[in-house]
């Protein structure tokens, strides 16, 4: 017996999911109990563990906590889209890519919790770009997110994957932009809209966007977008989809507002929740290093040529700091830039468009940029300023060790209040933030 039970709970657990492996086992307990029937010890433990084993899979795997992963051509997806797949180099779909995929493509709403860097992106736009009927030339699908620069991101990625189907198009709007060079791209009836929500409400009220079409709906980074003060317009967008199919929420946390529009827009929605497991979390090795203002930048060349770091983004708190600090790493013989609130989107979009393709080392930059900037190969972040709020911390350091691939982030702590905030961020992200001394740089 003990060589059967474990093999055939497993075979039963993978093919029903775990339900019909706790039956048998509880049933054969009780058969045991009322029958008298003879079974040594052992065999009793096997039972018991098995079931208890069983029922915490089952337990699990319906809260969405199971990491099962799939390799894209088992989910039934057109050739054409396999091949754009392919073609950036995935062959194995992610946890949330697994469950997301699936569930769009049965025309279900969607809330999704997953960490940044687990490939969100791939879950909705695989989905939409599979739906979106040719012959129609309405716009069919509309993906909302907070910032321009995220919308830019999306916008690519999604023409990425439609990079062997005939017939649909992207357009991307957002505010920063001229609109008048939006509506040219409108005219030519793309089918599906990147938007950000003040830009896309503007094109509506001049009726050069029209929702009537509208059969997906995906909000983005749905969190952030309520904590921008985008609630009340995302609600309006959202009123003026009658033909909406679905709807995806995803979100790196859900605030009440999400959970409020989910309550309002969503029916009986697929919950995808993905832990910061060992699987999912970034491999990021965080230090933190007790320095003077004047050993900053001796520091971050030190690092840089120890690392032998070759794409680096540098987070300052304020304009003024961002636009020194790239002045004097320029002299030192370094290609860097910068990006901040203050200089315009145009600019922006080019100084963004070198960092993703390799042509600039450094970055330097305002939180601006610590969320929607999507690159997946940053190996070296630095909190040049340590980070005012907790989420900062994190959305920073979150550049760095996507895609699965390892990064690590220095934080340069320079006086009282700096060391008072570590401790914070520490004992509430959980991270482990160890102590790094440079000879002859820090203190």
């Amino acid at each position: 017996m003990e060589a059967h039970i474990p093999s055939m709970l497993l075979e039963m657990f993978s093919r029903t999911g775990g339900g019909l492996a706790c039956k048998v086992v509880c049933d054969m307990l009780v058969l045991i109990s009322c029958k008298g029937l003879p079974i040594c010890t052992a065999d009793k433990e096997i039972l018991l563990g098995g079931s208890f084993i069983c029922l915490l899979l089952f337990y699990l795997k319906k809260k969405g906590n199971v990491m099962e992963t799939k390799e894209f051509e088992k989910m039934e997806l057109s050739q054409e889209m396999l091949k754009a797949i392919k073609a950036k180099g995935f062959r194995n779909a992610t946890a949330v890519q697994t469950q997301t995929i699936p569930a769009m493509l049965k025309w279900n709403d969607v809330i999704s919790k997953a960490p940044t860097g687990t490939g969100k992106t791939l879950a909705f736009g695989i989905p939409i770009i599979e739906q979106i009927d040719t012959d129609d030339p309405k716009i069919q699908a509309l993906i909302l997110a907070p910032t321009r620069e995220l919308a830019i991101q999306l916008c690519a990625e999604i023409r990425s994957l439609c990079l062997y189907k005939q017939g649909i198009s992207v357009v991307t709007v957002y505010g920063g932009q001229p609109i008048g060079i939006q509506i040219r791209n409108l005219k030519r009836r793309p089918k599906i809209v990147v938007a950000t929500p003040g830009r896309l409400l503007d094109h509506i009220r001049r009726r050069t966007i029209r929702l009537g079409g509208i059969r997906t709906v995906v909000l983005d980074e749905a969190d952030r977008m309520v904590d921008m003060g985008f609630y009340k317009d995302v609600t309006k967008v959202l009123d003026q989809t009658p033909r909406r199919k679905n709807l995806a929420l995803l979100s790196a946390t859900l605030s009440r507002d999400v959970l409020k529009i989910r309550k309002k827009y969503q029916k009986g929605p697929v919950e995808v929740t993905i832990p910061e497991d060992m699987e999912n979390k970034p491999n990021i090795r965080q230090y933190s290093l007790k320095i003077g203002e004047r050993g900053k930048i001796d520091a971050v060349s030190h690092i840089i040529k120890k690392d032998s770091a070759r794409r680096i983004l540098i987070f300052c708190n304020t304009k003024r700091r961002v636009e020194r600090l790239t002045n004097r790493l320029n002299s030192k013989g370094y290609t860097a830039d910068c990006i901040h609130g203050d200089i315009s989107q145009n600019i922006r979009e080019k100084v963004l468009s070198k960092f993703r393709r390799g042509a600039l080392h450094i970055l330097v930059a305002t939180d601006v940029a610590a969320r929607g900037i999507d690159v997946d190969d940053v190996d070296t972040v630095f909190n040049y300023d340590f980070p005012n709020e907790n989420q900062f911390y994190t959305h920073r350091i979150g550049r760095t060790g996507r895609a699965k691939k390892h990064g690590v982030a220095y934080s340069f702590i320079s006086d009282a209040s700096d060391t008072i905030r570590l401790k914070e961020i520490v004992k509430s992200t959980k991270s482990k933030i160890s102590p790094l001394y440079l000879k002859g740089v820090s203190r």
